[in-house]
């Protein structure tokens, strides 16, 4: 089972209807399914992160899906305007179930 260590970057405040932008990485292998093994030659079971989500305050920011082709390690940077203070939320879901989350508070002047 693979351990997700996620990071996140996320401004500590911002202007009322401000675009920020946030930047994300997690610690993953994303094993793609389709290597061996070199000792035993057998193929190593597919494990990625195939989902990622982002909310404020509840609400849906960004959301993607991974496959297997996707870097270890993979990163994601996006923007979004923001009106309120509040929190984004960062998920992360594994093929194997494991969840992944970060939470980071904003402040709005």
């Amino acid at each position: 089972m693979a351990k997700g260590k996620p990071r996140v970057k996320v401004p500590k405040s911002a202007s009322k209807g401000e675009v920020i932008t946030l930047k994300t990485l997690i610690s993953h292998p994303m094993e793609s399914g389709q290597r061996k093994d070199k000792k035993t030659g057998e193929l190593i079971p597919r494990q990625i992160i195939n989902k990622f989500t982002c909310e404020y305050n509840g609400q849906l920011v960004f959301s993607c899906d991974m496959e297997p082709a996707v870097s270890a390690n993979p990163y994601m940077e996006f923007s979004a305007k923001v009106n309120e203070s509040g929190t984004f939320k960062f998920t992360w879901v594994d093929d194997d179930g494991s969840i992944y989350t970060e939470e980071k508070k904003l402040t709005v002047e």
